[in-house]
C-alpha cells in the first residue's frame, strides 16, 4: 500500500543505526557504554510517585479536559509567576503529552503549505521533521561554533522571507548546551517584532543551568515579546519525568485554543495520573531538582576537562542541559576516517562506546555525549575513547 507523501518526506534519524547496533552488541554480551541518553538518570522524586499513586487510589483515572486539568494549569501559572515573573491566564496554557507533542500540535495549527520556519543549527532532531509534517519548510541558519553555536541578528534578518512564519529558539540548547543571554534574545526579538514572526521558545532545559549562567525567557523581556512568543516547557527534564509525558505550551490564547481543539481529536487528553504527578512536581519540594542540577554540574566540570585532553577533540563548554557537543572532525581524520559518522561507527565497533553523530543535529563535524549517567561510567567511556585514539594514531 502506498504511504502518504508527508511520511515519505521524513528524514530517518541518524541515531537509529548507532542505537540499534549498540543494542545488538549488548545482546551479544559486549560491555557497551551508551552516551546517547536524552533523559536524566535519576528516578522521579518519591513525592511525585506518591501523588500519582494517591490519584489512582482516589479514582482519578478518567478523561480530563483536552487542554489539561484546571489544577495543573493553575500550578503552571504559579510557576511562570515565580520563575519568570510572567502572568498567564489558564486560557493561555495547554497541557500536552510531552513537550514534543506541544511542538507538534503548535506547528499543525500554525503552518500552511510552504510556510517557513527558521531553525538555528545545531537543532534538536524533531524540529525540522515536525515542520515538514505540517507542510512547512525548515530554513536552517548556522549557529557557528565560534559564536557558541548561537545565531546573530544579522543571520536571522537575512533568513527572513515573505513566507517566514516562525523562528525556534532553544535555550538551553539540545544538543549544544548553550544559552542565549538577555541582550542576545532582545536583539533577536526586535527583529521578530519588526517582521511579525512568531517566536517558539523551547525552554525544556531551563532548570539545568551551570556556573554563573542563567536562563532568561525571551517572553519576559517585554509585553510585546510575550505576546509574540509561544513558550514550550514541561516536567520531563526538570523533574526527571520523561516517561510521564507531560509538557505544555503558553501564549496567545487563539493559538492555544486551536491547539486544544486539535488535541481533542488526537490524544483526547494527557494521561490523568501523569497530570496529578505534574501537579505534585510543581507544588511540592524542589530540592530534588536542585540536587540533580548539582550532580550534572559536577559531572560536566570533571568530564569536560577529560574530554578536551583527547587528541582531535575540541569543545565549547556547555552552559546548561546535560550534553557535551565536541567537534570531532580532526579526531576522525587523525584516526583515518573520512567522516565523523564513520568515526562514531568505528568507536562503537572497536571501543564499545556509543555516541550520537552530530549529522542528526545539522552539525556533521560534531558528536553529542550525554552526561546523564554516573561519573564512573563517564570516566570509563572517556578512557576508552582516549585509548581508541592512541591505537589509531600508532
Amino acid at each position: 500500500m502506498k504511504l502518504a507523501k508527508r511520511v515519505s518526506s521524513l528524514t530517518p534519524s541518524t541515531t537509529l543505526a548507532i542505537t540499534a547496533k549498540a543494542k545488538e552488541l549488548k545482546a551479544k554480551g559486549y560491555d557497551v557504554i551508551g552516551l546517547g541518553a536524552g533523559e536524566p538518570d535519576f528516578n522521579t522524586p518519591q513525592h511525585i510517585i506518591d501523588a500519582a499513586l494517591k490519584a489512582m487510589n482516589e479514582g482519578h483515572t478518567k478523561y480530563t479536559p483536552s487542554g489539561g486539568l484546571a489544577t495543573l494549569k493553575a500550578e503552571i501559572v504559579k510557576k511562570f509567576q515565580h520563575d519568570q515573573q510572567l502572568q498567564y491566564e489558564p486560557s493561555e496554557i495547554i497541557v500536552c503529552v510531552g513537550a514534543k507533542h506541544a511542538l507538534y500540535t503548535l506547528f499543525q495549527v500554525l503552518l500552511d503549505e510552504g510556510d517557513e520556519v527558521i531553525i538555528p543549527t545545531p537543532y534538536w532532531v524533531s524540529y525540522p521533521e515536525q515542520v515538514k509534517l505540517a507542510g512547512g519548510v525548515p530554513v536552517y541558519v548556522e549557529g557557528l561554533e565560534e559564536n557558541h553555536f548561537k545565531i546573530t541578528p544579522d543571520q536571522l534578518k537575512a533568513a527572513i522571507t515573505e513566507r517566514t512564519k516562525a523562528v525556534i529558539i532553544n535555550s538551553p540548547s539540545n544538543p549544544t548546551g548553550m544559552i542565549y543571554t538577555e541582550d542576545e534574545l532582545r536583539a533577536l526579538g526586535d527583529i521578530c517584532l519588526a517582521h511579525d514572526i512568531l517566536i517558539v521558545s523551547d525552554e525544556i532545559y531551563e532548570k539545568l543551568v551551570y556556573g554563573d549562567n542563567k536562563h532568561v525567557s525571551i517572553a519576559q523581556l517585554s509585553p510585546q515579546l510575550k505576546a509574540q512568543t509561544i513558550i514550550i516547557n514541561g516536567v520531563s527534564k526538570s523533574h526527571s519525568m520523561t516517561g510521564w509525558r507531560i509538557g505544555y505550551a503558553a501564549g496567545n490564547k487563539d493559538i492555544i485554543r486551536a491547539m486544544t481543539d486539535l488535541a481533542s481529536h488526537s490524544t483526547s487528553n494527557p494521561t490523568s495520573i501523569a497530570q496529578y504527578a505534574a501537579i505534585a512536581a510543581y507544588s511540592g519540594p524542589q530540592e530534588p531538582v536542585e540536587q540533580m542540577r548539582q550532580a550534572f554540574e559536577e559531572r560536566l566540570n570533571i568530564i569536560y576537562e577529560k574530554l578536551i585532553q583527547i587528541p582531535g577533540f575540541t569543545c565549547v563548554k556547555p552552559q546548561g542541559a546535560f550534553y557535551l557537543f565536541p567537534n570531532a572532525r580532526q579526531a576522525a581524520m587523525m584516526a583515518g576516517y573520512e567522516s565523523v559518522d564513520a568515526f562514531v561507527e568505528a568507536l562503537l565497533d572497536e571501543a564499545k562506546v556509543a555516541l550520537v553523530p552530530g549529522s542528526g543535529f545539522g552539525a556533521p563535524d560534531n558528536v553529542r555525549l550525554s552526561y546523564a549517567t554516573s561519573l564512573d561510567v563517564l570516566e570509563k567511556a572517556i578512557e576508552r575513547m582516549k585509548l581508541f585514539m592512541e591505537q589509531k594514531r600508532q
